[in-house]
């Protein structure tokens, strides 16, 4: 029988509502520290090249990937507000010094939304199934976390898609609920229920390779690191560090699964800002296009700006997940042993 890591038995002693807690809490913090990199990045990209009506850009919070259709018009939108840049440092310092510190989370609000409940989803179901396989693998039980992350983003994609899809036709096409609920009834009529889940085929290609090999490698690296430094319990430093590595070499290996699933989100989005029909191009069909357009190496473009983006945004988020776990625990032992007196 395999040796269980440190923290495999943690779920017999924290609740799934304080899972949730701690999920939250974490998905919060990451949001608030990763924001602001992608609110500079978007700001450096829209002075660069200006968004016009119906274009599309991904917005990240550091939880979730979201499209934003720009308004036409709009010159008070947070992504068009003048100011001159001369880098990421200096878009910074002038952001902070004329708009306010507040600038730097632009467009947050709106997307927390899903991100939160998608990254609760997300967590409680991993841990959940994590310790269901764990104890019926036996031998075999090491594998676990590459199952169960790989189903868990399976069903916290599938919820949210509908979600994000009816978020970006809000946002592109300005539509009362009531015109939405509309919409979304004639789409349904008139192509069936899966068009409320187009596009989950290429974030479910990215994501499900992502999760697998993310929880595999920080179950993996937390474990080694534990009996490296001694300790049976895993330090806020083991998590960090077990994150970030773990996220890093998954967010390397799946680039160019980014890469397709990004330019299709584009796509779509502006198809849909345009009331166009929604008739995206295959994953295939765009991985043959990219590498048709800018050779093998466009399979892999944006490889540094995804790295910094995602590796801080999985350490910060697994290791704030850890140790609110962590004190929920304490908090219930300590609560049993009072009773028992």
């Amino acid at each position: 029988m395999s040796v269980q890591s440190p923290n495999a038995a943690a779920l017999n002693g924290i609740t799934p509502f304080q899972q949730m807690v701690a999920s939250c809490s974490g998905a919060i913090l990451t949001s608030l520290l990763v924001t602001p990199l992608d609110v500079v990045k978007t700001r450096l990209q829209a002075q660069k090249t200006p968004f016009p009506k119906g274009k599309c850009f991904v917005y990240c919070n550091g939880l979730m990937d979201h499209i934003c259709v720009c308004e036409n018009g709009n010159s008070k939108a947070w992504y068009k507000a003048p100011g001159h840049f001369n880098g990421t440092v200096d878009a910074f310092v002038k952001i902070v010094r004329h708009e306010g510190i507040k600038a730097l989370w632009s467009g947050l609000p709106p997307t927390l939304v899903m991100a939160v409940p998608a990254t609760v989803i997300y967590f409680t179901c991993y841990d959940q199934l994590c310790a269901a396989l764990r104890s019926r693998m036996g031998d075999f039980d090491q594998e676990a976390p590459l199952l169960a992350g790989a189903i868990a983003r399976v069903g916290s994609a599938t919820v949210i898609s509908p979600l994000e899809l009816i978020r970006t036709k809000l946002q592109s096409q300005k539509q009362s609920y009531r015109e939405l609920t509309d919409c979304i009834r004639s789409a349904v009529q008139t192509e069936g229920w899966r068009s409320l889940w187009r596009g989950l085929g290429p974030t479910l290609f990215r994501d499900v390779p992502f999760s697998a090999m993310y929880w595999y490698n920080y179950e993996k690296g937390k474990s080694w690191l534990c009996r490296r430094y001694h300790t049976t319990e895993p330090t806020f430093a083991v998590t960090f560090m077990s994150g970030a590595v773990s996220g890093a070499i998954a967010s390397i290996v799946t680039l160019p699964f980014d890469v397709v699933k990004t330019r299709r989100q584009v796509e779509l989005g502006e198809l849909q800002a345009k009331n166009l029909s929604h008739q995206v191009s295959s994953t295939f069909s765009m991985m043959s296009r990219i590498v048709a357009q800018d050779g093998f190496g466009g399979m892999f473009a944006g490889f540094l700006p995804r790295l910094i983006k995602v590796a801080p945004a999985c350490a910060i988020m697994i290791s704030t997940y850890e140790f609110s776990k962590a004190f929920f625990r304490k908090h219930n032992q300590d609560t049993l042993a009072a009773a028992q007196r």
